[in-house]
């Protein structure tokens, strides 16, 4: 059967009452009003709209004055200079720009309040760096040429690395890696900068690399921080230095993180130090290309042995045993004239004591002492060798047991 017409309403208003609740089910109509009614509530609703439309338009019409004469448009809120020209007080602005524009809608800091802002995130990066516990470690107490007794390559290596670490804190451009043992000086000349880079006013993030994870790790569970913002704070720090590279548990999280943070450093050219123990060969394959870049990276290798232990070799600190016999020298080596001994026992002493002065004056050749056990023999190679350490020709001196232990050891696969 054929549905009935729908009679058409023309021109007239469509008009009815308000809508009770039925126990039907079906479509729910719009309740409508006649002509008149609730007329006041409308026209306050109008007036509102028209104020939002009227700001939006000022504020972001790309037709607008301030977009032809490239002012930007300030948005109330956060307090700045009251007499700013720019941001009216606001203390942040954005620019008109078009609705295609990668940089609409982004607020930027006014000038008036930049140096405000800059001094949070000083604040800020100084709070999660050590470097109030560093402050001391300056390039006017560090040694260029180090301790007395370096041979000459460890000692051109370690003022070599000095002198670019100090170059690089004037220009703070491209990025320094300090590579070396343990003890030989890196962090000390990674905090020199670091803390000559904050004497300048420049938001700088001194941390090791174990404790910058855990500080993004930590992120995610603080309550006053975002991921995300902690994460954008330390890859865009003014100046960040990464101590102790390569010591961080390298699982895949971690790993892709510091990539993160490096490339996004090496792509916007900000600068960066580094120091590591590793070998670039060691390093992950994507962060060793970035490393290995010469016009953006200067390396530093430090030759040095570690500062904390006594001046034993040169280079051979595992197998060197002078710092245990340090103390043995030739002013401290006895003639044991007390000890009732025979004027040819004596006689052979003197003369050992005065080929041990005499070699290590010019040491030619070989010199060899035999004798029994604990008649002088290793102390006077010990004064030999301390002596030309003294000069800065650091010698290996070592147990002949230890030698062979160490020569077998190469024979492992793994060595």
């Amino acid at each position: 059967m054929p549905k009935p017409r729908t009679r058409s309403y023309g021109w007239k208003r469509l008009c009815g009452l308000p809508s009770k609740t039925t126990s039907g089910t079906g479509v729910m109509s719009m309740l409508f009003y006649a002509d008149g009614e609730k007329k006041d509530e409308m026209s306050k609703i109008e007036e509102t709209l028209r104020k939002i439309a009227a700001d939006m338009s000022k504020a972001s019409s790309p037709t607008s004055s301030s977009t032809e004469s490239g002012q930007p448009k300030p948005f109330n809120g956060l307090a700045g200079d009251p007499d700013c020209p720019i941001c009216g007080g606001a203390g942040y602005y954005r620019l008109e720009l078009p609705i295609d524009h990668p940089d609409f809608g982004k607020v930027h800091v006014c000038s008036c309040r930049q140096s405000s802002v800059n001094q949070q995130v000083r604040q800020r990066l100084f709070s999660l760096s050590n470097l109030e516990e560093l402050s001391h470690l300056t390039f006017d107490n560090f040694s260029p040429r180090g301790k007395v007794g370096l041979a000459p390559l460890q000692a051109d290596s370690l003022e070599q690395a000095y002198n670019q670490s100090r170059h690089f804190s004037q220009t703070l451009k491209g990025w320094l890696l300090l590579q070396g043992g343990y003890g030989c000086g890196k962090t000390h000349l990674a905090a020199a900068i670091a803390n000559f880079a904050v004497s300048l006013g420049v938001p700088t993030l001194f941390i090791t690399v174990p404790d910058l994870l855990d500080t993004l790790r930590f992120a995610y569970s603080d309550k006053e921080d975002t991921f995300e913002h902690r994460f954008d704070e330390i890859r865009n720090a003014g100046l960040l230095v990464m101590d102790d590279f390569g010591t961080q548990n390298a699982t895949p999280w971690a790993q892709e993180k510091l990539f993160q943070i490096l490339n996004y450093r090496y792509i916007n050219h900000l600068p960066l130090v580094v120091t590591t123990n590793l070998s670039l060969e060691e390093i992950e394959g994507r962060i060793q290309s970035r490393l290995e870049d010469p016009e953006m990276v200067t390396h530093a290798h430090i030759l040095a042995p570690d500062y904390r232990r006594p001046v034993d070799d040169s280079g051979h600190s595992e197998l060197s045993s002078l710092g245990l016999h340090r103390d043995q020298t030739f002013g401290r080596f006895e003639d044991r004239r007390g000890e009732g001994m025979g004027a040819d026992h004596l006689r052979t002493l003197d003369l050992a004591l005065k080929s041990a002065i005499e070699y290590s004056r010019s040491p030619e050749g070989w010199l060899v002492f035999v004798g029994c056990d604990s008649c002088g023999k290793t102390h006077l190679a010990a004064a030999i060798a301390n002596a030309r350490a003294e000069l800065g020709h650091l010698p290996l001196f070592i147990f002949v047991p230890d030698l062979l232990d160490h020569l077998r050891a190469t024979f492992n696969p793994n060595s």
